[in-house]
């Protein structure tokens, strides 16, 4: 009966000692942690100031193309929508009663439009543009919308200097929490 005892608890113990040493890898006991190059893959966010912007760069003319072949058949040729959304007009629509969203229109920030673009598109193939066709498609489409010139070439500095016409319409007064 001795050994009996014995044996369950050196079992107890091994299988807490096994449990403490998984759960120091996951709070479920699986898995491991991250490495910095796995989570710097994931941290890929922008902030609306362009805070976390890339290098690189790209003009309205190289995301023409780009937009030609990855972005059209969705969004339409001019950004006048389709299956995907409409990109461009309706500037000067928001305050009436049928609003037309778009990036001129509606988007207060013009970096997180490289966020998104970058993030989720094309949608069959997301993160798949380098940082130069995505900030050529960018251009592109605040060129669509009137926002920058035919001739541009955008980077992060100059990116995060486009004032986009809703920027300081996009949260009203009524908000007691939000400063402007």
């Amino acid at each position: 009966m001795r050994w009996l005892e014995t044996c369950g608890i050196t079992v107890a113990i091994a299988l807490l000692a096994f449990s403490n040493e998984a759960q120091a890898q996951s709070p479920y006991g699986i898995g491991r942690a991250a490495t910095a190059a796995e989570i710097a893959g994931w941290n890929i966010d922008i902030g609306r100031d362009g805070s976390n912007l890339p290098e690189g760069s790209g003009s309205v003319s190289h995301g023409r193309e780009v937009y030609a072949q990855q972005c059209a058949s969705c969004h339409g040729e001019k950004g006048e929508g389709g299956l995907g959304d409409r990109l461009a007009g309706g500037q000067g629509t928001i305050g009436t009663p049928k609003p037309i969203r778009t990036v001129g229109s509606y988007w207060p920030y013009a970096p997180t439009l490289f966020d998104y673009i970058r993030r989720a598109m094309p949608q069959n193939a997301p993160q798949s543009l380098s940082n130069e066709d995505v900030y050529a498609v960018s251009a592109f489409i605040l060129n669509l919308n009137g926002l920058v010139g035919a001739d541009a070439i955008l980077d992060a500095k100059s990116l995060a200097a486009v004032k986009m016409p809703n920027r300081d319409r996009f949260v009203g007064d009524a908000r007691p929490d939000v400063k402007r």
